[in-house]
């Protein structure tokens, strides 16, 4: 039996809960925020969302990484390794202090928590691609490391809108304004303290909201959920709050030409009129409002919540989404937040659930989507039957009838959709900007551990796929090897064991090796000329290419610039297949072929012999004939390494680096701590994690994220095109 405090707690949270889902039929668009939070790994994400649910009333109970029972971390893999793995939603509601003030009703949250390691950037990538907001975690105690660089990337490439929280107030070093000025160096970001520390480590016990001139003080680490709101300032640090106070207001009142006007009259603002104009630059991406605060010691996430409700934009905020009409690429079709509109909806996420199936998840943009209803799929040209909608709540899901514009969901019963599809009306049809990922850099060979497994294996990779962009499955044409390729070893290590856990495969892997590429550095012609005559109908398929090297990362081009019909139109499909299959092949030692544009110029037919299969054996041949001829090379994946060190070890760490073929890039104090910044080769990083432990008596750490690719050294490329394909010389 619970204990009856316990046992109040719970009732009480399930009315809530119940209060909650009947008020959100009624919720309008104005009162919805979709947020995430992002950060780099372990900056205390998924402890805040827990504190966040907590507070908010969705969980009775705050989670603890540490024990394993986070609402958000749900996945075994998570909870063994203290870890988001998988971008995981929920749905909570919030008043904010200045909206109680005003008597408006609650606002509804819709969050995704993300993911901090770089292995995983993918599940970042596609929440951010379908969000409103975000909320930034930092480090007071590191600053602005190189994931935070990363995600602050990502989000500024899709226009997000962010506030900021400087975490773990309470740790030691940590220090409120060198992490802002972190912010301002690293970032490029102009920010707006809204409130201030009082204290710092062990000595941390609330924070002062400069604009309201009040203190927030949290007595105890026990839940935090109740504080003390004062207007006594402490005397110490009555000129600081004055000072910072007066420079936010001016801060505020620049980029609003009226409260500008008042500024300069010599009137102060009310604190809604500036909120106002502060909410209206935030969205505007001209600034990120910064708060203090320590979610383990459950201190300073109120504030944060009333940030995210003051400042972050709803999906009435966000300009209108913009797709192409398919027919007619140059025709640009806007829709508008609004329930009565056509349907767009655009397919963010795949999660196999062993309960219902597989779970797509989609953010709707306009119109009203019905569970049983039909919807087409403009990317794939299928129509498409939604059979339940979901509210989800990590793991756990709460079935609805209809979802809005505006609203994040899980859709039952689509099958042929996958990550970055469009979904709209048959009759109004559009296709929104699909979601691009990164490229694996590591793969490693796999196989079934008995004969029955092999069939199995086959279909949960397939499945494992179709969740995850960023994994993918090739035979490798030599040796027939099934390789699965991915973000890190840590990516496919999880991989393998969601393999043995959830679709009780049991199968071997090879050592991993790292995923080089080929491309050329000069312009070439090839031919490809296939004629076979066996007597009957024969085989005749005949093309002429030609191929430009393009510039790094932008991937393959194909050109048909065939005039005068010297090949059929239906024959152009099967010689740019070949060609594909040719580069996924590669040319010179097997690895795949990028960053080439191929225009297929001439060709000639036969009027009975002419197959589909002959032009695309003549597409392959011409690739290879024109490869060989354009200079090929082998690329490389190179990292970012982040190293942090003690000073003593620096030296040896450095010269360690320096032997993996490093560019050290720079060195940097952080506290009382060394960083170095370096580039290294992929290949040079076998055991590195063992090494370091050893170079700083397990002083060290460091972090690593991919960089680019670049041309391996022409002693290291004969060793590789010489080897037998699938033999590793990696030191791993």
């Amino acid at each position: 039996m619970l204990p009856i405090r316990q046992l109040l707690f719970v009732l009480i949270y399930i009315k809530n809960l119940k209060m909650a889902t009947k008020q959100d039929q009624t919720l309008d668009l104005n009162n919805i925020r979709n947020i995430g939070i992002i950060a780099h790994i372990d900056a205390g994400k998924t402890t805040t969302t827990e504190r966040i649910l907590f507070y908010t009333g969705k969980s009775y109970k705050i989670g603890n990484i540490d024990e394993g029972d986070t609402q958000m971390d749900w996945m075994e893999q998570e909870k063994e390794r203290g870890i988001t793995i998988m971008s995981a939603a929920t749905t909570t509601f919030w008043t904010a202090a200045l909206d109680k003030a005003l008597n408006k009703n609650k606002t509804r949250i819709n969050i995704i928590d993300t993911p901090g390691h770089v292995d995983f950037t993918a599940e970042v990538e596609r929440s951010l691609r379908v969000l409103d907001g975000g909320v930034v975690i930092l480090d007071a105690g590191s600053g602005v490391q190189s994931q935070t660089e990363t995600v602050w990337r990502q989000a500024d490439k899709y226009h997000v809108p962010r506030v900021a929280f400087v975490n773990k107030m309470d740790v030691l070093g940590a220090d409120f304004h060198a992490t802002i000025k972190d912010v301002h160096e690293k970032l490029g970001s102009k920010t707006a303290i809204m409130a201030l520390p009082i204290g710092a480590e062990n000595q941390f016990k609330g924070v002062i909201l400069l604009l309201e001139r009040q203190s927030l003080i949290w007595e105890s680490d026990e839940t935090g959920a109740s504080y003390t709101v004062s207007d006594n300032i402490p005397e110490d640090m009555k000129a600081e709050v004055e000072a910072h106070r007066a420079a936010l207001i001016e801060q505020i009142c620049e980029l609003n030409d009226s409260l500008l006007e008042q500024y300069l009259e010599g009137k102060e603002p009310s604190i809604e009129d500036l909120k106002k104009a502060l909410r209206q630059a935030t969205i505007a991406n001209q600034i990120v409002p910064v708060y203090p605060g320590s979610s383990l010691r459950n201190k300073g996430v109120q504030p944060l919540l009333d940030a995210v409700v003051d400042f972050l934009p709803s999906p009435f905020d966000v300009p209108p989404v913009t797709g192409i009409n398919p027919n007619d690429e140059s025709q640009q079709i806007v829709r508008k937040p609004d329930p009565d509109a056509s349907v767009t909806a655009l397919a963010f996420k795949i999660q196999a659930d062993p309960h219902v199936g597989r779970l797509t998840y989609i953010r709707v943009y306009s119109g009203t989507i019905k569970s049983g209803s039909y919807i087409y799929n403009s990317t794939k040209k299928e129509k498409e039957r939604i059979g339940r909608l979901l509210l989800m709540h990590a793991n756990t899901r709460e079935e609805i009838s209809e979802a809005k514009a505006g609203e994040i969901v899980a859709a039952v019963g689509l099958k042929a959709t996958g990550t970055g599809d469009t979904l709209c009306d048959e009759n109004s049809v559009l296709v929104l900007e699909s979601i691009s990922f990164p490229e694996p850099v590591i793969s490693l060979a796999i196989e079934p551990k008995t004969k029955a497994d092999q069939e199995k294996l086959g279909l949960a990779l397939s499945r494992l796929s179709d969740e995850d962009p960023t994994f993918q499955i090739r035979t490798d044409p030599t040796t027939g090897q099934t390789l699965i390729r991915g973000m890190g070893e840590l990516h496919l290590e999880i991989i393998v064991d969601r393999l043995k856990r959830e679709f009780k495969v049991d199968a071997n892997t090879g050592q991993p090796q790292v995923a080089y590429k080929e491309t050329i550095t000069k312009e070439s012609e090839g031919e490809g000329k296939y004629i076979r005559q066996s007597g009957g109908r024969g085989q005749y398929g005949h093309c002429l290419i030609r191929i430009r090297p393009l510039p790094r990362s932008e991937g393959r081009k194909f050109l048909n610039k065939i005039v005068g019909g010297a090949i059929p139109r239906e024959f152009i499909s099967p010689v740019e297949k070949g060609v594909a299959e040719a580069q996924d092949n590669g040319v010179i030692a097997g690895y795949p072929l990028t960053d080439v544009e191929v225009e297929l110029y001439d060709g000639s037919y036969h009027e009975v012999d002419s197959s589909e299969v002959a032009f695309k054996i003549a597409g392959s041949m011409a690739l290879q004939d024109a490869v060989k001829k354009a200079s090929p090379v082998l690329l490389e994946p190179i990292m970012k390494v982040e190293v942090t060190t003690p000073e003593e070890f620096m030296g040896d760490i450095i010269g360690d680096l320096s032997s993996r073929r490093a560019q050290i890039l720079g060195n940097d104090q952080r506290g009382n701590a060394r960083v170095i910044t370096s580039l290294v080769p992929l290949s040079e990083l076998g055991r590195y994690a063992t090494d370091i432990r050893s170079m700083s008596q397990g002083r060290a750490n460091y972090y690593m994220e991919p960089h680019t690719y670049e041309i391996v050294p022409d002693n290291i490329a004969q060793t590789l095109i010489k080897r037998p394909v699938g033999e590793s010389t990696e030191k791993w």
